[in-house]
């Protein structure tokens, strides 16, 4: 029996390692054959996918080639050799690098599926707001322009300038420019000086009285002066006084016209004979430095001075046909005015010329007709050539004017 019991022993050891051995080399075989089948099956995918992308790589490469045949310096040589798996990957990775996505839209998931609504901008709002009403200013601004200018009926006075005054169609048309550029606003930075010069019997007391006559009946007789020196203040008159009634009247004349929104016109005849006390208070009002009320104003200066630089330069121009008033003569009148009181340093200077033959006979054909005459052109004629004349070749100017007409035709009034 003790021979026997140990033999059972050792083969139970021996069953024993052959179980391990047997596990261990299960484990390896299904190691290895673990490894073998994903080895064949990376294979097999390479394969599948080079068989499938050859077909195109070659189309490809064949096209490529084609086009660009003219560029390279050695043609290429077709061959039937396979890319390799690490160039069908790299040319995976570029073309998907050169494509572009576009990014999908996003929507929540609860809602529907909109497009998105453009928001009106605010700011365009604003600068639409902001043209209409500046569009809207300027057209108001310019119907207030033909506004002033129709309150003030400047046609009209233009219309009975042409009609009453003769042979001065230049001095109405600077006259009428400078009213029309004046009279347009309310709002001035300077007043408006005009300086009417000339030879005496020329007509610029007589347009003095229409532009006085004139705006009375546009702006109310109020805003209207007509002072002469001689009738104001005469040469034997105390000056301080003049000069204090000059100031009131002034200034009481400018406040109210300001107040109604109107511009006042002051109309000086007789300018060569204002004292020089009187000349420096009128030109006070002339400056720029003044408030605001002084600077809408019209101020109209009649005077002789610079008549006989007037009379010299046409005598002497008499054979060339003077159709306007050149600057020469202008610059004649003003260096005259200056020599006299620097007053009309800020005037419009506006020449009146002497008068033709022509434009006397229809002074006597007027003044006939306002007396109740009968207009006998033989009779006209006659009184025409009873004054006195500068003879220049084939053109007379009159000496006097219009001057001595009135005292002509009250000579044949069947009253007188």
């Amino acid at each position: 029996m003790d021979g026997v019991e140990p033999i059972p022993e050792a083969s139970a050891s021996e069953h024993k390692m052959s179980l391990v051995s047997l596990r261990a080399a299960i484990r390896i075989r299904k190691r290895i054959r673990s490894l073998k089948k994903s080895r064949l099956q990376l294979e097999l995918s390479g394969r599948k996918s080079a068989d499938i992308t050859r077909p195109s790589l070659l189309r490809r490469q064949f096209s490529t080639e084609s086009r660009c045949l003219s560029t390279f310096e050695s043609p290429r040589i077709f061959s039937f050799d396979t890319p390799s798996l690490e160039q069908v990957a790299l040319s995976n990775l570029r073309r998907k690098k050169k494509r572009k996505k576009s990014r999908p839209v996003l929507y929540p998931g609860n809602g529907r599926k909109y497009l998105p609504i453009e928001h009106k901008s605010k700011a365009k709002r604003c600068l639409y707001l902001f043209i209409g009403i500046v569009i809207f200013q300027i057209l108001n601004a310019i119907e207030n322009l033909d506004d002033n200018v129709l309150k003030y009926d400047l046609d009209g006075l233009e219309k009975t300038m042409q009609r009453e005054v003769f042979g001065q169609k230049i001095a109405i048309e600077k006259i009428m420019d400078l009213l029309e550029d004046y009279l347009a606003t309310h709002w001035h930075n300077k007043p408006l000086v005009i300086s009417m010069n000339g030879p005496s019997g020329v007509g610029k007391s007589h347009m003095g009285r229409i532009l006085a006559k004139h705006f009375r009946s546009v702006v109310e007789s109020d805003f209207v002066l007509q002072y002469y020196v001689m009738h104001n203040c005469p040469s034997d008159s105390n000056v301080a006084t003049c000069e204090a009634e000059l100031t009131d009247m002034i200034s009481d004349m400018v406040t109210r016209a300001e107040i109604e929104e109107k511009i006042p016109i002051f109309i000086f005849d007789e300018m060569e004979l204002m004292q020089p006390t009187l000349l420096e208070t009128l030109h006070g009002y002339f400056k720029l430095n003044q408030s605001n009320e002084f600077l809408n104003s019209i101020y109209i200066l009649i005077s002789n001075i610079g008549g006989n630089e007037v009379t010299k330069y046409f005598l002497q121009n008499a054979s060339s046909d003077i159709l306007n008033v050149p600057q020469e003569l202008h610059n004649i009148i003003q260096s005259s005015l200056r020599q006299h009181h620097g007053i009309w340093d800020v005037a419009e200077i506006v020449p009146f010329t002497l008068l033709e033959k022509s434009h006397i006979a229809n002074c006597f054909l007027d003044e006939l007709l306002r007396e109740g005459l009968y207009p006998d052109s033989s009779n006209i004629e006659n009184l025409a050539g009873q004054l006195k004349y500068y003879t220049i070749k084939d053109k007379q100017y009159s000496i006097t004017g219009c001057k001595q007409v009135v005292a002509k035709v009250n000579l044949l009034h069947p009253y007188t």
